[in-house]
This record gives structure tokens, sequence and C-alpha cells, in this order.
């Protein structure tokens, strides 16, 4: 890889925590809870399967008592989602990994423990969705391991929400990573601690490792403009 855990080093920062936008509003435990019972009326598995793709992939704060690769067909993982916490501000709004329509996306679906399946779906949630209302949505979908088909819960992109913000051409979405931050952190740490743990579990997305190379040259060249 190009980007290196020294380069993301320069730009990593911690900026306050904005709150909501106006107009939207944090879920609430009820908010929560009542989605995630929802969710189980409309299928209430055996065993509940997470497809991770992102993020979940290397801190997947929960726990997992099977892994298989997966591929989810008619999606694939962007930055598509404008957000202005967590990793950005208002003024940096970053651009975070959610699954879209069309394509394929490999990655890794987990199995949860079979034991509190409905406050597993709520800490799920609860980690995952953006304000209210949400962009990033929770939504069963097929894959297909080595194993057979299953039915995994994912998180994918609502075209129609306030923060989505549709495929944008791969050096804008560089120039954003490199330089945007938030209360989590910075949206370059996000995008080098993703990709080198796709490449771990051998998933190379191609634009993703496009992306890396260009966030790379961007921190090059802002450390080399701020030096002369």
């Amino acid at each position: 890889m190009d980007l290196t855990a020294e380069l993301v080093a320069l730009v990593d920062r911690m900026e306050p925590d904005p709150g909501p936008e106006p107009g939207t509003s944090d879920h609430t435990d009820a908010d929560l809870h009542d989605m995630a019972t929802a969710l189980l009326a409309e299928y209430n598995p055996k065993h509940l399967w997470v497809f991770a793709y992102g993020s979940l992939i290397w801190n997947p704060e929960f726990q997992a008592d099977e892994q298989r690769p997966a591929v989810a067909a008619g999606w694939h993982r962007s930055f598509c989602l404008k957000l202005t916490r967590w990793r950005g501000t208002r003024e940096l709004p970053a651009l975070m990994l959610a699954l879209d329509r069309g394509g394929t996306c490999l990655g890794i679906a987990y199995r949860s423990p079979e034991d509190d399946m409905h406050g597993q779906i709520v800490r799920l949630l609860k980690r995952e969705l953006d304000a209210k209302p949400p962009t990033n949505i929770a939504k069963w979908i097929n894959v297909s391991t080595t194993s057979g088909r299953l039915k995994t819960l994912a998180f994918v992109a609502l075209r129609t929400g306030g923060a989505y913000a549709g495929k944008r051409p791969l050096p804008e979405v560089a120039s954003v990573l490199s330089r945007a931050a938030g209360h989590w952190g910075s949206s370059a740490q996000y995008a080098f601690n993703t990709i080198t743990k796709l490449e771990e579990h051998g998933i190379r997305d191609r634009n993703l490792w496009k992306i890396q190379k260009l966030m790379a040259e961007q921190i090059w060249e802002s450390q080399r403009q701020q030096v002369s």
C-alpha cells in the first residue's frame, strides 16, 4: 500500500462533536428497540448473520461464532455517505462507506451468538445508523458463500436520504478522506483501517485501492506545501 500508518498519522486529529444538524436528531433507545423489532418481524432467522464490508470487519464490536467470505450481488461498497459528525464536521464533511445499488461486493458474513438476537440488532443499529432520519439503513440481503446462500443483515445507503452523496470522482473522495476528521478521529484513519483489513482477508477493492494511492499522493503534497 502507498498509504501508510505514518502518512495517516500526519493528518490524524480529533474535532469537537457539533451534534445533530438542524432537522435531524439522535436515535432514542425506543427508536432502536422498535427498529429491531420491525426487522425481526420482517425476517426472524434461526441464526443472525451480519454482512460486513467496511468498519465492521476491523472494529466489529460484537462477538462472532463463525465467519465466512461472502459475495453480495447487486451491491457495491462506496463512499456515498456524507457525514458532518463522527469523522467529519459541518465545515468539512466526511465520506463514509455504505452499500450502494449495483455491482458486486466481496465481504465477510459473521454469525453472532444465538442468544438475545434482538439486543444484538439494537447494538448494531446504535453503532451503524447515522442521524435520524437515517440514510444508512438496515436491510436483509442475500449473499453467496462457499457453503451456500445466506440471508444477512446489512447496512445500505438509502438514495433518497439526506446524507446520500452519490457517486463521486475518486480524486475528490481521496481529497475528502485525506482532510476530514471528527470526534471519532480522521477519515484517513478510517480508510486506512478498512483497506488494510480487507487486504488481510484477501479482498482488494479496485476503487479503494486507487483511493489509497491518491490519498498517499495528496498527503505527501500537502506536507510538502506546508514545509515550503
